[in-house]
């Protein structure tokens, strides 16, 4: 019977990217639900084998703007709960955070470009190992407190809090190395243009980066998902 993983997804252009191939070599069905259908948090929770929470370009605190927030964190709070595989990716690692009673809140700072993170000695020794010395994606301006029992696994020096995991099947990314950096980032800059322009970020630069690095960091994230699935119990 086939395993199921279930994407929660935020805005269209960012998916699971690279890491869908391992999912599929790994014998998962996807399905992806997009916030503002109806079918969005239906179901339980529970019932898919892995919940992966996709970024977004919104707010955890923005409940008056976005209502569907507070569903969205009780959805995943039961997961958490449960100690259920998941995987949250920039919005979705803030969400996880807040999910277990967590402050998430603006940084001060709008990260945003290929740069390495910093392993902690936990994130050397996990599936992160794959990233370390090579650049990644980053795209955020807030940032999260570390959960209570959470293992804290990798930085850089503009935010402190890049990824942390709950036992072996809990991961929360704040960094993209799922992100699809070949032709289909094009999306990521249109769909992000404010945002870019407001940051004064050089679009050509960062499109340039993003055909230099990305080919790398593809076969890092295919490594570092299929390493994760397999320590999570998830593996074909």
């Amino acid at each position: 019977m086939p395993k199921t993983a279930l994407a929660l997804r935020h805005v269209q252009f960012e998916d699971l990217g690279v890491f869908a191939p391992a999912l599929a070599d790994a014998g998962f069905t996807l399905t992806y639900r997009d916030a503002g259908d109806a079918d969005f948090l239906a179901g339980d929770p529970l019932a898919p084998d892995l919940l992966v929470v996709l970024g977004g370009p919104i707010g955890v605190y923005e409940d008056e703007t976005y209502p569907f927030l507070k569903a969205e964190r009780d959805f995943i709070a039961r997961r958490l709960a449960a100690g259920r595989p998941t995987l949250g990716l920039c919005l979705g690692a803030q969400l996880m955070a807040a999910a277990l009673g967590k402050r998430v809140f603006p940084s001060g700072v709008k990260e945003i470009g290929f740069a390495p993170v910093t392993l902690t000695e936990a994130g050397a020794a996990s599936p992160l190992r794959h990233l370390e010395g090579g650049p990644v994606l980053h795209w955020h301006g807030d940032t999260y407190e570390l959960p209570d029992g959470a293992v804290h696994l990798a930085s850089t020096a503009p935010c402190p809090q890049q990824a942390f995991s709950l036992g072996p099947s809990i991961l929360a990314l704040q960094f993209h190395p799922e992100a699809d950096t070949g032709p289909r980032f094009e999306r990521w800059l249109i769909g992000h243009a404010a945002e870019l322009a407001a940051a004064g970020i050089d679009i050509p630069a960062l499109r340039r980066d993003a055909a230099g690095h990305g080919p790398a960091l593809a076969r890092r994230a295919h490594a570092l998902m299929r390493e994760w699935l397999t320590q999570a119990g998830l593996a074909a």
